[in-house]
């Protein structure tokens, strides 16, 4: 009786042991589309949805290209997202790892290390210098769409070069950046597209319930969800001709910087962003030129976004700092104030309709005057995509553009009366 027991729990113990081995085996749960492709590629360009298994495929394919023992790049768009999502997140390599084949995680040296020798060094697209040196035989390029500094995909495809047949993943949801649009058109390039649709067994009802249902049909979600390349929108102001070829890696010696601040009045889930936006300005051969620096907009309380601002004008060593009061009045300067007193500040009230106060911002793009440095993803798409003649929502971050242009322009300080 004692053999048998022990028989059956050897093989209890088998069966669990087969189980286990048999969850983590990738082929076998993954659709066609997450599967590595063949063939003779560089780079596997994965354009798809919210929730259509992008992390998962990207990380499921690290776990195989690390059993050639080399060195992989792990890039995301900030260095909490290659540590939230690409390493610890739900569907990152720790947790879609085996126990007997999971890595260990290096935080302090930004590495993950495999037992068979294999590592991933970790870095993050707003530090592009990082990647100058470092070379590696495989790459992970997460949500590559939302990078700021273009330059940090210059510097992995630079550094991987390594072994008989260097490649990269990147997975992302499509937005028409210019790294996007010449990666699709490249012959190295293997596409895969998706929808969040093609997930749907494995997402939450409420997902659909409530993201699906809001956003299917409209513009951000043919983005979003279908996974769409959406070009510019007619009637728009802006478009990507006005902000592309101007664009700068770093800004130059700055005259003056000013933070400009679009409030919302009220900061629950419905409300609108407060558009925080830093613009400097410098001459070059006497024609006044401008340049977009960085981009804190959200959903804040007034605390929140005062404290936001004021980190942004102490980081940017800024000159001053204006906001609209047409529905804060005295609140922005008051609660400015009550957490720093020092802050020179301004406050500007529109006389005009928001597309007449932005026409002549248009005109300076259209001179080639503007410059954004880094790439912007949230205000460009907004730039590009608000069409006020169709009755589109009030554009928070536009309108802190166009106040913190316009601030540095002498030849329309009229328009702040």
């Amino acid at each position: 009786m004692g053999s048998m027991n022990l028989l059956n729990l050897q093989e209890k113990a088998r069966l669990n042991n087969l189980l286990e081995i048999h969850k983590y085996r990738w082929e076998l749960h993954a659709r066609d589309k997450q599967i590595l492709p063949g063939g003779d590629w560089q780079t596997w360009l994965i354009l798809a949805g919210r929730g259509y298994g992008k992390t998962r495929t990207g990380a499921e394919t690290i776990r195989e290209w690390k059993e050639s023992n080399g060195i992989i790049h792990l890039v995301g768009a900030t260095a909490a997202d290659v540590r939230d999502i690409m390493v610890e997140g739900e569907s990152g390599l720790l947790n879609i790892s085996p126990k007997w084949d999971k890595p260990i995680y290096h935080a302090s040296k930004r590495k993950v290390t495999w037992s068979n020798g294999a590592y991933a060094l970790l870095f993050s697209a707003d530090e592009p210098d990082r990647l100058r040196g470092p070379q590696c035989e495989k790459a992970w390029a997460d949500e590559l769409a939302s990078w700021r500094y273009p330059d940090a995909w210059d510097q992995l495809q630079f550094g991987l070069r390594l072994g008989t047949n260097p490649q990269c993943i990147v997975t992302t949801t499509p937005r028409p950046t210019k790294i996007i649009r010449e990666l699709a058109k490249d012959e190295t390039t293997v596409i895969t597209k998706g929808s969040s649709y093609e997930n749907r067994g494995n997402l939450a009802p409420a997902f659909f319930d409530k993201i699906i249902k809001k956003y299917e049909g409209t513009r951000l979600g043919r983005q979003e969800l279908d996974a769409e390349i959406l070009e510019d929108v007619e009637g728009a102001l802006w478009s990507s001709r006005l902000i592309d070829p101007y664009r700068l890696t770093t800004a130059p010696q700055l005259i003056k910087i000013v933070i400009a601040i679009d409030p919302a009045v009220t900061s629950n889930k419905k409300s609108n962003e407060t558009g925080i936006i830093a613009v400097g300005y410098n001459n070059i051969k006497g024609t006044r030129h401008y340049y977009v620096l960085d981009d804190y907009s959200g959903t804040y309380t007034p605390n929140q976004w005062a404290t936001k601002s004021i980190q942004m004008f102490d980081f940017l060593e800024a000159n001053e700092m204006i906001a609209e009061t047409n529905n804060g009045g005295d609140l922005v300067e008051t609660v400015i104030k009550s957490i720093d007193a020092s802050i020179p500040y301004r406050k500007v009230h529109a006389s005009r309709g928001k597309v007449t106060r932005a026409e002549p911002v248009v005109g300076l793009y259209e001179q080639g005057r503007v410059h954004h440095v880094g790439s912007l993803a949230k205000l460009e798409d907004q730039m590009t995509t608000w069409d006020a003649g169709a009755g589109d929502p009030s554009p928070d971050r536009i309108d802190a553009l166009v106040w913190g242009v316009t601030a540095l322009n002498d030849n329309y300080k009229g328009w702040f009366a």
